[in-house]
This record gives C-alpha cells, sequence and structure tokens, in this order.
C-alpha cells in the first residue's frame, strides 16, 4: 500500500483569481471547479493513471475567510524553460506577480515572488538551453 501526491490546495480569498494567473504561469487548465474551489492542473487525474505512475499535482484553490498574514511555510518554485529568469520574472510581473522578500538576502541567484493573493513563490535559474551556461547556478535554498 502506498500514497500518492496528487494536489496541493491553497487557501485563498477569490480561487478564481490565483487560479487565473497561475493558470497562465504554468499552462495549466482549470480542470474542475464549484462554488468557492478551483483546480487546475497539465491533466485530468483518473484512478487509473495515479495508480499507475507519478503524475504532476494539481492546484487547488479553496475559499477561506481568512486573508493571508504571513510569509508562506511552504512555496512552489518555477523554473523557466523558453527564456531566461530575468524575462519570466518581467513575464510574471505583467501577470500580476510582485517581487517580495522573504529574507532571502540579495545575493541569491532566484527571485522571491508573490501571486496576486500573496502567496510568496521562487523564479529559479532558466532551463532553457544557453549557449555558455554559467555552472553553480543552484536551485532554491532555506528561507
Amino acid at each position: 500500500m502506498t500514497s500518492r501526491f496528487t494536489e496541493l490546495v491553497v487557501d485563498c480569498r477569490d480561487p478564481e483569481r490565483p487560479a487565473a494567473f497561475w493558470c497562465a504561469v504554468l499552462d495549466f487548465k482549470v480542470i474542475d471547479r464549484s462554488e468557492g474551489r478551483v483546480e487546475i492542473g497539465s491533466w485530468v487525474p483518473t484512478v487509473e493513471e495515479v495508480r499507475a505512475r507519478q503524475m504532476p499535482p494539481t492546484l487547488h484553490f479553496l475559499q477561506v475567510p481568512e486573508a493571508k498574514t504571513i510569509k508562506n511555510r511552504l512555496h512552489l518554485d518555477v523554473s523557466p524553460i523558453d527564456g531566461s529568469t530575468e524575462d519570466e520574472v518581467t513575464r510574471l510581473l505583467a501577470l500580476g506577480a510582485i517581487t517580495a522578500d522573504a529574507g532571502q538576502g540579495s545575493d541569491r541567484n532566484w527571485v522571491v515572488m508573490a501571486d496576486p493573493e500573496g502567496n510568496e513563490f521562487d523564479v529559479l535559474r532558466t532551463l532553457a538551453p544557453q549557449q555558455n551556461q554559467g555552472l553553480g547556478e543552484g536551485a532554491s535554498g532555506p528561507r
């Protein structure tokens, strides 16, 4: 007997707003919605597929009455695949993200941002092919 990581639930005031933002960021689609809840993903989960192999989790945006008040204890990391990290930060700002300070300091090679509901996430190094890709660029560390 085993379990699978199938969903990540994000509490929010207005589920439609972060769902639309993250659909644009990740090229996900809305796969289910009901009052106070929106689920997005890159695939529509079925029992058979989940049992057969690990699949990317979906994101659930669940309406709650309270606003976010402190730094996230869990956050998403995203890596651009078609352009530079700087280009992706510019694109995410245009989608409604803001840059954020989570105490990361200025010597980091990732950018901390927040989605329209204020949930922090990191933009890591690009995964796009580069002619002279530098060595030593790492993923986000503990914050």
